[in-house]
């Protein structure tokens, strides 16, 4: 971090900044091409009277609200575009670093991956069909493993809030107007909480552990308010990839978790690549 940077004129005149403005320009157009897509079909379909959606579709996409808004006249075409621009590109990296976290973790545990892959046989027997919604909601230790793995790895290891008004906490008050961060990495390791909290145990997050636990304890996609919109999409395509490829082969450890050593960055990085072996599952080269 340069703090210098923090003031916009000086981050205006750097080499960085002169990058984002080079490319700013053909992420707006692909967003902008998404956006008028969907406009020129919406304005199609009202003017031949063809009703999109049926009786068994309740719910509207995301661009489909933000398009009726923008007709009442609550949004214009640039809050539309940030909107879309937040949805398609902010959960990149985010998810990226999650597969790449738990893909290691899940490694560096035979049995943990061993009772996964059991899991998954009930959902879908010898079949490599694509998961449904219905496969999804069944990959309930899949899902405590994918919450032990952000809990050690949160992708967003920590959380800036500016505040409009003086708060007390624990008999400190802090000022308004104060920037605060959150570091949710030292949150996700309080002892307190997670006894051992170094160790990866996905029964941490069955239902009978987590009743009467503090749900700010656990925060990887933030809370409250301003949580992560994006967050039940980003559990559902983790599922989605990790399903796949613990069907097709056995993820074997080259990196140790305890040789990993972080860099703070918005996003959680290591100083060198993290690579998984790959090894096909023997039921499938056999056949």
């Amino acid at each position: 971090m340069k703090p210098w940077f923090l003031v916009d004129f000086i981050y205006g005149l750097s080499f960085t900044a002169r990058q984002e403005r080079a490319v700013l320009p053909d992420l707006h157009n692909f967003t902008k091409n998404i956006i008028e897509r969907r406009r020129r079909k919406r304005n199609r379909n009202t003017a031949t009277g063809i009703q999109e959606n049926n009786v068994n579709e309740v719910k509207a996409t995301m661009l489909d609200i933000l398009l009726d808004e923008e007709a009442k006249g609550t949004i214009n075409d640039k809050g539309i575009r940030e909107e879309v621009d937040t949805f398609l590109f902010e959960g990149h990296d985010t998810t990226a670093t999650a597969l790449t976290f738990i893909m290691m973790r899940i490694a560096n545990e035979p049995d943990i991956q061993d009772s996964i892959c059991e899991e998954l046989q009930d959902i879908f027997g010898d079949s490599q069909r694509s998961p449904t919604i219905e496969d999804l909601s069944k990959m309930k230790y899949l899902e405590c493993c994918i919450k032990e793995s952000l809990r050690l790895y949160p992708s967003v290891p920590f959380l800036s809030r500016y505040l409009r008004k003086e708060v007390v906490i624990a008999g400190y008050t802090i000022p308004k107007n104060t920037y605060v961060d959150l570091h949710v990495f030292d949150i996700h390791r309080d002892p307190e909480v997670y006894p051992e909290p170094e160790k990866f145990r996905p029964e941490r997050f069955l239902p009978q552990n987590t009743a009467g636990r503090n749900p700010y304890s656990y925060i990887p996609f933030s809370a409250g308010p301003r949580n992560c919109i994006g967050q039940k999409f980003a559990t559902m395509m983790i599922k989605t990839l990790m399903s796949g490829i613990l069907r097709k082969y056995r993820l074997e450890p080259i990196i140790r978790p305890e040789d990993l050593v972080f860099i703070a960055d918005l996003v959680l990085w290591t100083n060198h690549p993290i690579d998984v072996r790959f090894r096909p599952r023997e039921h499938l080269t056999s056949n």
